[in-house]
Formats: structure tokens, sequence, C-alpha cells
């Protein structure tokens, strides 16, 4: 009698925890499924940032356009450093695990970005200055990450609204990729 007791107590005990372990499933799956070994060339690699980039780019310049529509006032605290508490960048970036700026002007002299990207910012200044047409970048600049640059227009109401203290409204959007998160996240059966 006691053994069927304890047999008893103990499919009780293990039983309980359920709902612990079914809600766990889902990150489980996606945790296995992102440490398994992948087969990533660089083609696919960059591929997959200039897509994700351009997507990227697109929502978040919607996003701030609508928000500087409905609040123009709101224009310098949105463009700044606050740019972070709009909640779809917060949603990219907790999604993409990429880091998205907008950078301006000033930004062409700041030490803290590569030569190479200031390089670049000064000639999206430059065609932005003799009304060329603008494409969007990838650049490499380590081991582990990559930027996507994509310029917004002059004429946009994000260039004219957060920096329309400078000579030229000049503005482009900087996306920050950690090569590791990319690779993480890529579905290999799609690529193939």
């Amino acid at each position: 009698m006691t053994r069927y007791f304890y047999i008893l107590l103990l499919l009780i005990v293990t039983s309980c925890n359920i709902e612990n372990r079914v809600g766990n499933t889902k990150e489980l799956s996606e945790e296995i499924r992102n440490s398994k070994i992948k087969r990533i060339t660089d083609v696919q690699l960059i591929s997959t940032v200039d897509q994700w980039g351009r997507q990227i780019a697109a929502i978040s310049q919607k996003a701030l356009t609508d928000s500087l529509t409905s609040n123009p006032e709101k224009a310098a605290e949105l463009c700044g450093s606050n740019l972070q508490q709009l909640p779809v960048l917060a949603a990219l970036k907790k999604e993409y695990g990429v880091q998205v700026q907008l950078l301006g002007l000033d930004d062409i002299k700041n030490p803290a970005y590569t030569a190479k990207e200031r390089e670049l910012l000064d000639a999206y200044l430059y065609n932005t200055e003799k009304n060329l047409p603008q494409s969007d970048n990838i650049q490499r600049l380590n081991d582990t990450l990559f930027v996507y640059n994509s310029p917004v227009p002059a004429d946009n109401i994000i260039s004219k609204s957060c920096y329309n203290q400078q000579a030229i409204p000049f503005a482009v959007w900087r996306i920050l990729f950690n090569k590791k998160d990319v690779i993480r996240k890529i579905d290999v059966k799609k690529l193939n």
C-alpha cells in the first residue's frame, strides 16, 4: 500500500509542473534551433543583412515619420538620443539585435564612428548637396560587425524636422548588425 502511495505522490508532483514545462517549450525549441551549427556563406550573410537592413530602415523611417507628423512639436525629443523610445525601434532591437541610429551632419566628424563610416557619410552629404541619386550601403566594420546605411531624402519630414538647424537637411539611418546575432536568426532552410 505504501509503495502505491509513493508512486501516486511521485506522479502528482511531476505532473504539477507541467505548465512550466509546456510554457518553456517554445523558448526551448527556439534555443535548440539557434544553437545548431549552421553553415552560412559570406554571400548569404551579406544578403541577409541587406534584406533586413532595408526592412528595418523602412520600418524605422515610417515610425519616425508618423511620430513627427502627429507630434511635430516633439521633433527634438524624438530625433535625438530618445529615438530608441519609439516602441517600433525597441521591438526591432529586440527582434534583430540591431542598434538603430539616425545620423546627421555633425556625425561626419564624430570620432565614435570608424573612418570608413565617416567617409561614407561625407559621400552621402556630397550627393545630397549635388542632388545626386543616393543608395543604401553595407560595410563590414570588423570581423563581428556590419553597418547598414540608408540615406533619408532631403525633402523628407525627418531630414527637415530632425536636422532643421543644419545648412542642408541631411539624415542617414545607421543600423548596426552583430554577425553572431544575424547567424543565430538566419533560417538556413529558407536560404537554400
